[in-house]
């Protein structure tokens, strides 16, 4: 039976992350708790707006409202990669040899391997940042589209437009497709080969979580009663197939979604704070946390796949031993 260890925080947890074995969760008003024999927390900025681990795992990047890049250690030691002045940091993507994006208003700026700060002007704000899996290319998610740079090198930037408001943005872990959260209740892709576009649409919310399984055969979404799972598995990606829908409820959204790193198997988190775990193959569910004090935003499985942590938008927060 899985056991839930709590840890009870103030305010809504934006990132829930394992560095090495040590489970982090970094709060909206800028701390970064940690459970290190005990509680421990670092406080990063004033007030932070964004975070993900660093390729390597090592550290957690972090932006915030006080123009800040950082990088969180797990044992607390903060490093200032970047600072912008009196605007809100709003997206950070960690990218390959510790490269750094992280996004301001219309500018995304990128940290290169060698030290050197790159800054990209686009029309319209940046939403969202992702860097490829092979290579030093970013994406960049926008307003009517999305737009792929290559920041190390000179070239021009590849356009890819879809109309409306494109909020978040994601590469396939093959690197042959990209797939973007839009302000309205859909997804939208394309195949970078040819730019054959994917809809993905007919959800009742906003997607605001999404979850590549370990080889990138399924993307799973929230944004619906169930977990909203594509196939990825054919070359052609979802077009002209159905998705898979699992852990199934009529009475709560999904809102947060969790592949395990090895495993297809999806921790599902709601809007009434439950958490369950359910099989690609056979839909099979274990329920791993009872329903609680707010909705999950935020979940993350260790590098055995034994753990998961998780947080909450009112602050409630822990890590779940799925075996017990």
């Amino acid at each position: 039976m899985p056991t839930v260890a709590p840890l009870d925080l103030e305010g809504h947890c934006i990132a829930a992350v394992w560095l090495g074995d040590i489970p982090h969760f970094a709060l909206a008003d800028g701390a970064v708790h940690r459970l290190d024999n005990g509680h421990k927390s670092a406080q990063v900025h004033d007030g932070l707006l964004c975070a993900v681990p660093a390729l390597d795992g090592r550290t957690l990047l972090t932006g915030g409202e006080d123009g800040r890049a950082c990088a969180v250690t797990a044992d607390g030691g903060v490093t200032e990669l970047a600072a912008i002045g009196r605007k809100w940091v709003t997206a950070i993507a960690a990218g390959p040899r510790d490269a750094v994006a992280f996004a301001s208003g219309r500018t995304a700026y990128v940290l290169l391997p060698g030290g050197e700060v790159k800054e990209i002007a686009h029309p319209r704000s940046v939403e969202g940042l992702a860097f490829a899996p092979k290579g030093m290319r970013l994406a960049v998610a926008r307003y009517n589209g999305a737009t792929l740079h290559f920041p190390a090198a000179a070239g021009k930037p590849a356009e890819l437009e879809w109309a409306g408001a494109h909020t978040a943005v994601t590469f396939s872990p093959d690197g042959n497709f990209l797939v973007t959260a839009m302000q309205e209740n859909a997804l939208h892709g394309w195949k970078l080969a040819d730019g054959k576009h994917m809809r993905m649409a007919g959800y009742p919310a906003k997607v605001k979580s999404l979850s590549w399984s370990a080889k990138g055969r399924w993307l799973a979404s929230s944004g619906a009663p169930a977990a909203i799972v594509w196939p990825f598995q054919t070359k052609d990606g979802p077009i002209g197939k159905a998705p898979a829908e699992l852990g199934t409820r009529g009475d709560s959204m999904v809102t947060c979604v969790a592949f395990h790193p090895a495993e297809e198997i999806l921790a599902i988190g709601y809007a009434d704070g439950m958490v369950l775990a359910a099989r690609v193959a056979d839909a099979k569910e274990v329920l791993l946390r009872r329903p609680g004090k707010g909705a999950v935003t935020a979940m993350d499985w260790d590098g055995e796949g034994r753990r998961i942590a998780f947080g909450t938008e009112s602050g409630d927060c822990g890590v779940i031993d799925v075996a017990g």
